[in-house]
């Protein structure tokens, strides 16, 4: 549970050095950041501590279908979340897509693998809290709404080429469901792992080929989609300039501080047991939540809202807390 959390952290950060960047568009720098957060980084990790990585594959057979399939719905989803992000604000896109994440990616491993465990202590704990995390959720963003008009009041002016709120929102919501593929393609991924760990890894490393399918078949939409915008803007060219090495760095920080997020994911979902995919995905969501928001109030996000939005946020945040408290509650029950 505490790698879980520290891997919320991580999720929650990502999208700060991004704040940071003055001559790359959104599609140059969210290329960068696939390239490196889906593709390379992952087949590295895979290739360098799974040194039996063709076996493990070879011997899953069909069972590298599901996840590759589920990763490629999730790539869907993460450029979607990129431009939610661009268009309503970390706290607003990290409350509405991981809340609907959550529902969707911690109940369907349960309905789907162990039905019954929801009459058992920690199935019930998981419903329980599910109800609190999306209440706490809900608040967040419309903490985030009123943020949004109250700054719009004071005469921030909209920048050229935004989307609408309501256009950024719809995105979100579109997120949040296919969101939860990510997750899926790691709860029905599970013979990939055993056997990796019959092979010699151990339960950091086993996750490893696991995460190399989900996230490259994830990386084929990003690429496409940003290929698109690349041509269409003209923003090819933008990779040649001469001062484009902070804003190379810039993307290349946002796929480490991604994949470190994910990766302690799996490790910490692998070692909490068969519960990973549901407890831990939940304390996962609520701990990228809890993140986002902290950054976005250092960053300045918050800085035009009233009192009473920030003391909305509050509410909604230790709302959030209270649901945390009850999946590492659930933790302590056996089966």
């Amino acid at each position: 549970m505490a790698i879980i959390s520290l891997s919320g952290i991580f999720n929650g950060g990502f999208p700060l050095p991004m704040k940071y960047s003055r001559r790359w568009k959104w599609e140059n720098t969210w290329l960068v950041f696939s390239l490196v957060a889906l593709l390379i980084l992952p087949w590295l990790l895979a290739a360098e501590f799974s040194p039996a990585l063709k076996s493990a594959y070879g011997t899953a057979g069909q069972s590298v279908l599901l996840p590759l399939a589920f990763g490629l719905l999730w790539g869907i989803a993460q450029v979607t979340f990129g431009l939610g992000i661009d268009a309503v604000g970390m706290a607003l896109a990290f409350a509405v897509v991981m809340g609907l994440a959550c529902l969707f990616g911690s109940l369907i491993p349960v309905l789907v693998l162990s039905p019954s465990d929801l009459l058992h202590s920690r199935g019930l704990l998981l419903l329980i809290s599910m109800p609190l995390l999306l209440g706490g959720l809900i608040v967040c963003g419309k903490a985030g709404n009123r943020r949004e008009r109250e700054g719009w009041a004071q005469n921030v002016v909209k920048p050229s080429g935004k989307m609408s709120f309501m256009a950024g929102l719809g995105i979100c919501i579109f997120t949040g469901v296919f969101g939860a593929n990510l997750n899926l393609g790691f709860a029905f991924g599970g013979d990939i792992i055993r056997r990796s760990q019959a092979l010699g890894g151990s339960a950091v490393t086993a996750t490893y080929p696991l995460w190399a399918l989900v996230l490259g078949a994830g990386f084929i939409p990003n690429l496409l989609y940003c290929s698109y915008l690349l041509s269409r803007n003209k923003s090819w060219r933008l990779f040649l300039q001469p001062d484009s090495r902070q804003e190379l760095m810039i993307g290349i920080a946002m796929g480490v501080l991604w994949l470190a997020g994910i990766i302690c994911y799996g490790i910490g979902a692998t070692l909490v047991g068969r519960y990973g995919p549901s407890l831990g995905f939940a304390l996962f969501m609520a701990m990228s939540i809890l993140a986002s928001n902290l950054f976005g109030l250092l960053m300045g996000e918050w800085h035009l809202a009233s009192a009473g939005t920030k003391r909305l946020l509050a509410a909604g945040v230790a709302i959030i807390l209270v649901s945390v408290a009850v999946l590492n509650l659930g933790g302590i029950f056996n089966s």
